[in-house]
């Protein structure tokens, strides 16, 4: 006879389901303001504690509050609101273009808007972003061209990268937006890399790395931790923690054994774990990891706390595994609403001002689709010589006989 029982393993399971109610009580949110702003030379072993917490600027009145409060010009509050704006009603529209069968996927980020929105008005000119599929807010907030942007989701004769990749997987070098990469986790890799040789040239740009929950158990991520911890290139490590990957909530990723935060403290790395639906919590804590790195003073890795609202994509229905209500029942509320919440209690927006801003970007956005609509939907236009060409700067033999073959 054995003195051992069988052997198990665990598998986690979310603790509601379809049909239950959301509960969120297990979530901790400390107050705003509460969390330390430790000195931007501070050592990552003398800041572990940020990694455990929230970060958090903004009150429930909608009040600044706290070391992490920065005195940021109107502008600036502005400019990340309408952003944020613009960005929501780009998902809507873009949405509906894949319900008419004019695209064939698409993939929202709405209650992600601020995290997107308030690292690139962080950054400088020339800095590189390494982003996942759900950044577009990068681009958004920098008045990319909106027709070139829905042609590439259109995969239509005017599409930038002519068919060659995914709707919703962008690449622009001049707006800082490195391509996207659909193997998950890869971009991480690239960043750190992109960081160093940045470093070895002398120069003075950083680079942004955006990774998923779900997608940090990709060995990838590992790998750019440990390049990271070694060489300490100047690199922002950014993990968007929305709570759930495709279908499978963030404890697959191991989110409940430990923060994600926590895992920059294996390789030395300093963390922090910061409301990513807290625009001037984004704003502040971007600020002060772009310093550090743009000071020589290595990576740094925030873990945003955010909640995925919209399906993974089009391909998707979080009614299957998640309840109805539970982005409702989310405690860090909306980033939209709150910052417009701070800017009307400053004295800087208004209900109507607001109402004006969505109808002005629902507008905008439905103009840009129509002339994007112009150069043909659903790879309307397209060439198969795009197969060919601005792949290779020389053409090999056995491709320039496929080419002749077909005749294009």
């Amino acid at each position: 006879m054995s003195d051992y029982a069988p052997l198990s393993f665990k598998v986690p399971e979310p603790e509601v389901r379809p049909g239950d109610e959301p509960d969120f009580s297990h979530f901790e949110v400390p107050r705003a303001g509460s969390v330390r702003r430790p000195d931007i030379e501070t050592n990552a072993r003398d800041m572990k504690d940020l990694a455990t917490t929230i970060i958090r600027v903004m009150n429930r009145d909608g009040d600044a509050v706290g070391p992490w409060a920065m005195k940021l010009e109107d502008s600036i509050l502005h400019h990340g609101l309408r952003s944020m704006l613009r960005t929501r009603a780009f998902d809507e529209r873009m949405m509906k273009l894949q319900r008419q069968g004019k695209t064939s996927f698409y993939m929202k980020c709405t209650g992600e808007e601020a995290i997107a929105v308030g690292q690139q008005m962080a950054l400088s000119k020339g800095d590189m972003n390494f982003p996942t599929y759900r950044q577009q807010g990068l681009l958004l907030c920098q008045d990319y061209p909106l027709v070139d942007m829905i042609c590439q989701i259109l995969s239509n004769s005017r599409d930038p990268l002519h068919g060659r990749q995914l709707p919703i997987m962008y690449s622009s070098k001049d707006y800082g937006f490195f391509t996207i990469s659909g193997n998950l986790g890869t971009q991480y890799i690239h960043a750190v890399g992109w960081a160093m040789a940045s470093a070895i040239k002398g120069d003075t740009k950083i680079a942004s790395a955006w990774i998923g929950d779900g997608s940090t158990a990709e060995t990838d991520f590992h790998s750019a931790l440990v390049n990271a911890s070694v060489y300490k290139p100047p690199v922002v490590l950014n993990i968007v923690n929305n709570q759930w990957a495709i279908s499978s909530f963030q404890g697959i990723a191991g989110g409940d054994s430990a923060t994600f935060a926590e895992r920059a403290h294996g390789f030395g790395i300093p963390s922090l774990r910061a409301d990513g639906n807290d625009f001037l919590a984004v704003y502040a804590v971007s600020k002060w990891a772009i310093e550090r790195a743009r000071r020589n003073l290595g990576p740094t890795l925030i873990e945003w706390v955010t909640y995925r609202v919209a399906p993974h994509s089009t391909s998707d229905d979080p009614s299957q595994y998640r309840p109805r209500e539970e982005s409702a029942a989310w405690p860090l509320g909306d980033p939209v609403l709150r910052l417009k919440n701070h800017l009307i209690g400053r004295g800087l927006w208004s209900e109507e001002r607001h109402v004006q801003a969505e109808a002005e970007f629902d507008e905008e956005i439905r103009s840009a689709t129509r002339e994007a609509e112009t150069y043909g939907v659903m790879g309307e236009g397209s060439s198969a010589r795009d197969i060919f060409e601005e792949v290779y700067k020389e053409m090999p033999p056995h491709l320039v006989a496929q080419r002749q073959k077909i005749g294009v």
